[in-house]
């Protein structure tokens, strides 16, 4: 199998005050020829905004985008009529379509929210905007990987417009699971936090692994982490 590392130190940074930020891709001031995404997936952003800030009503099209928090609560709001707080546990997906307008702010005003914002091209232009929000618990993520997202909202994942799966793990010391990428497939994992081994090798917060199916993704725990998988044509 063929595995590529992006660490987490190489990735962009922004540093707004109220907004930190680290870009796995290429986004806004931050440009690297050959960090343009990874097959569907366009956009990594792992944030941390201060108690009161947050992204006032701005506006997207054609793109799948997720959040997932880790820790504080995001307050979403779009011209679609949707209102939602998400936390630690939950996952949403908007899709701007032919076009929506949004705010993500920090829910609270005394602590501050870290979360990852996700892009992901839809398999085509003009679909209808839409909204989906799912909780799933800790031990429904605890030793393995749970599947969050997927084109069909298969086992009570929320639903994306692409042939992509998102999964989601909690690994403590010792816990160690296998992700399959199946010929013609593609994957790429992310640490949330934590510490694993990925097929032996260390990944810290923040890096990210790249690969090519066929082959299998053997994930350890090092010290108590948090992964995201994604599985993409």
């Amino acid at each position: 199998m063929n595995t590529q590392i992006r660490r987490g130190n190489d990735r962009g940074h922004a540093d707004h005050g109220w907004l930190k930020s680290f870009h796995t891709f290429s986004f806004a001031d931050y440009y690297d020829p050959k960090a343009m995404g990874f097959r569907a997936l366009r956009v990594i952003n792992e944030d941390r905004v201060a108690a009161g800030g947050g992204f006032p009503r701005h506006g997207h099209r054609d793109m799948e985008i997720i959040s997932y928090v880790l820790e504080g609560a995001l307050a979403h709001k779009d011209t679609t009529g949707t209102a939602a707080v998400i936390k630690p546990g939950d996952v949403q997906r908007m899709s701007a379509g032919t076009g929506v307008q949004h705010s993500e702010m920090n829910a609270s005003k005394t602590d501050p929210v870290h979360f990852f914002q996700i892009w992901i091209i839809p398999d085509r232009a003009g679909h209808a905007p839409g909204y989906e929000q799912k909780s799933f618990t800790t031990s429904e993520r605890q030793g393995t990987l749970r599947l969050v997202a997927s084109p069909d909202g298969r086992d009570g994942s929320i639903s994306i417009h692409q042939d992509a799966t998102l999964s989601s793990g909690l690994f403590a010391p010792g816990e160690a699971t296998t992700h399959v990428v199946a010929p013609k497939r593609y994957a790429w994992l992310q640490v949330a936090r934590g510490v694993i081994t990925v097929n032996g090798e260390k990944l810290a917060a923040g890096d990210g692994l790249a690969a090519e199916g066929p082959g299998e993704l053997a994930i350890q725990g090092m010290e108590d982490a948090e992964v995201l998988v994604f599985d993409l044509a």
